[in-house]
């Protein structure tokens, strides 16, 4: 997908499953639960084709998810990349989570789903600077979880050069 913002095409699926006489569910599924990705690379416009296999096969309804990159959660990130690398401004993370600024409260991932035969198909679509920012948030959490892991209490806030590599839990 070539926006960096999914709002408008979030407008044109909501408009194409209601015109297709179908309801929405809200409702994401997760990682956990087993699933068949739609495979439409290529094809920008995949997801009318998956709308219209739910119809096929008779599919009351179609999950819908959306996902945005919320501020308050960008400038955690930032926070966070800044202590992880300090005092080096210029780490490779916190460019990257700066980077990200310009994205804050776009609308970057929206998941569509249905459940047939008791398998649960999903189409996804989601923009670069989105799979970028969860990449970021995965380092973030590994560094957390070392750094709260493996320091004392008193020290915690102090974080030099390196500071992100767990010899303990051999996370990056």
């Amino acid at each position: 997908m070539s926006s960096d913002n999914l709002l408008s095409l979030k407008d044109d699926m909501v408009a194409f499953i209601e015109g297709h006489g179908m309801h929405r569910l809200p409702g994401y599924v997760t990682e956990d639960i087993p699933s068949i990705v739609w495979e439409g690379q290529g094809n920008p416009e995949s997801w009318k084709d998956f709308v219209e296999m739910a119809k096929h096969v008779g599919a009351p309804f179609v999950t819908f998810s959306e996902m945005k990159l919320e501020h308050e959660e960008l400038e955690a990130l930032i926070e966070e990349a800044s202590e992880m690398n300090f005092p080096d401004e210029e780490a490779t993370e916190l460019v990257e989570a700066k980077w990200l600024r310009k994205y804050a409260d776009m609308l970057g991932y929206i998941q569509l789903g249905f459940v047939y035969q008791g398998l649960v198909f999903l189409h996804e679509t989601t923009t670069e600077w989105y799979e970028r920012s969860r990449h970021c948030l995965k380092i973030s959490k590994v560094f957390r979880h070392c750094h709260r892991r493996h320091t004392p209490r008193r020290r915690r806030r102090r974080v030099g050069p390196g500071g992100s590599d767990c010899r303990r839990c051999r996370h990056p």
